[in-house]
């Protein structure tokens, strides 16, 4: 776990060491990592129709960069993959609740190697053993990482949980755990739909009910310490019509009522 602190932490080290120039330096946007598709896409969507630098982005667990934050990590733009880590900040001051809005919102769902030729419905009396032969089921932290607690929400809801929670193989973040299928090295795996869209070494087994978990929210708001004014254009670009298409694209849902308050 320090490891993986420390190569954060690198990161992070990496993206503000950049050397400043005359104009406003590029916003520091901390994202959470099943954005990273998408959102690089977007990004450099915005080079191309703004002519300004490539921004600087941080992926991470949402939990990782919100724990960045906190120790003052300085961020202009956090983009959570839930409520809850967003809700720390804005506890906390360290975010300007104006700004705050739900930008996206996503699927979780079982995924396989792409071979595997096994086949699985939700319904009652469903096993996992099975699938599982002896081997892990791969999923984000379940206690800390946005996507590993919808998992274990899911599986709690459908009276999976007590079959599967001493065979979880936990990763840092999302990706992580989608790295772990798409090897090979974990049979199973639960990740967003969108980031199984992104793999083709993977494929979607079956998609967990919407009402089996909260509704996954990626909420995005302005760190309260920016000094970027270049962070709120980012932002409301994330909004217009041609990031819109992007997430759109990737599999991202766009929430009817984006703004979000506290």
């Amino acid at each position: 776990m320090l490891a993986r602190r420390s190569l954060l932490a690198l990161s992070i080290a990496g993206l503000l060491a950049m050397p400043a120039g005359a104009q406003t330096q590029p916003p520091v946007i901390f994202a959470a990592a099943s954005l990273k598709t998408a959102l690089d896409e977007v990004a450099s969507l915005w080079v191309k129709e703004t002519g300004l630098p490539a921004l600087r982005i941080a992926y991470a667990g949402s939990n990782a960069l919100a724990r960045q934050i906190e120790q003052g990590a300085p961020a202009d733009l956090f983009l959570s993959a839930d409520l809850d880590w967003m809700d720390v900040l804005a506890a906390k001051n360290l975010i300007r609740p104006e700004t705050r809005l739900n930008l996206l919102g996503n699927r979780i769902a079982l995924v396989v190697p792409a071979e595997s030729k096994v086949e699985f419905r939700f319904q009652l009396g469903a096993s996992l053993a099975p699938l599982l032969a002896g081997g892990r089921l791969s999923t984000a932290n379940v206690e800390s990482v946005p996507a590993g607690k919808y998992a274990k929400a899911a599986f709690e809801k459908l009276g999976l949980w007590g079959s599967v929670k001493d065979h979880l193989a936990q990763a840092e973040n999302v990706r992580a755990a989608l790295l772990l299928v798409a090897r090979g090295e974990a049979p199973l795996g639960v990740v967003y739909t969108t980031d199984a869209a992104a793999d083709p070494k993977v494929r979607i087994l079956a998609t967990f009910p919407e009402d089996s978990h909260p509704p996954i929210l990626y909420p995005a708001a302005i760190v309260a310490e920016s000094k970027n004014p270049l962070a709120a254009r980012f932002l409301e670009f994330l909004r217009g019509a041609g990031a819109r298409a992007v997430f759109e694209r990737n599999g991202f849902m766009l929430p009817t009522s984006p703004r979000q308050g506290s």
